[in-house]
């Protein structure tokens, strides 16, 4: 972890990463998508769910691909699948002190929205220690992995790559950024669509736990 020492660029990915995927929070995204998709293209509820993943698999994400064969409104799209319950979703007060402690900008990169980046964040109770939210409107919609969203990120804010580290729990998220100079983290899951190209060579630490990683950090500084 020494090698890290220096970073000062943190780049976290929201669903699945700043809370564990156990949670099944994003499990309600998905349903909601697929009501969306039903309702948006009058279809079934089977039908749209296979629209919803042939588009997530082609397009990285399913909004992608609805805005490229069905031109919805993006913005419709992304309140309705993200007015979702996070009541069960509690404080992390481990994450909480870690990400406190870590020294450097602090930036969520997400494929989802602004408005659903800060209710998370708000109820793990880590909302404060971010500097920005890079979100799929900040990316004008082409989200991760496209490596022009990764360029456009390191504009923005001026990112030194070789001094940054990105953290994701889809594996193939990490290629662009690793390519660009990162370090790069999965956090492991059993999600096939999320492991696969989880033992390739872009991966420079894997964890399970984000809290975890970050403290043999911390205590390695």
């Amino acid at each position: 972890m020494k090698e890290l020492k220096n970073i000062k660029y943190w780049l976290f990915d929201l669903d699945n990463t700043l809370y564990s995927g156990a949670t099944k929070v994003f499990e309600q995204v998905d349903k909601k998508m697929t009501h969306y998709i039903s309702s948006k293209l009058n279809i079934s509820k089977e039908e749209a769910r296979k629209i919803q993943k042939n588009y997530f698999m082609e397009y990285n994400t399913t909004l992608n691909g609805m805005i490229k064969n069905h031109k919805i409104d993006a913005n419709e799209f992304l309140e309705f699948v993200h007015d979702i319950d996070l009541s069960f979703l509690k404080e992390d007060n481990q994450l909480d002190e870690q990400i406190e402690k870590i020294k450097g900008r602090k930036i969520i990169f997400t494929n989802g929205s602004l408005a659903h980046a800060k209710n998370v964040t708000k109820r793990l109770g880590i909302e404060r220690h971010f500097d920005d939210i890079f979100d799929i409107v900040s990316a004008d919609f082409i989200p991760k992995p496209s490596i022009e969203t990764y360029k456009k990120i390191i504009e923005k804010y001026k990112i030194e790559p070789q001094y940054s580290i990105f953290i994701e729990d889809i594996a193939r998220n990490l290629k662009p950024a690793h390519e660009l100079g990162m370090k790069t983290v999965w956090i492991i899951n059993d999600e096939p669509w999320a492991a696969e190209f989880s033992n390739s060579s872009f991966i420079n630490y894997k964890t399970d736990k984000l809290s975890n990683f970050l403290k043999e950090i911390n205590e390695s500084r």
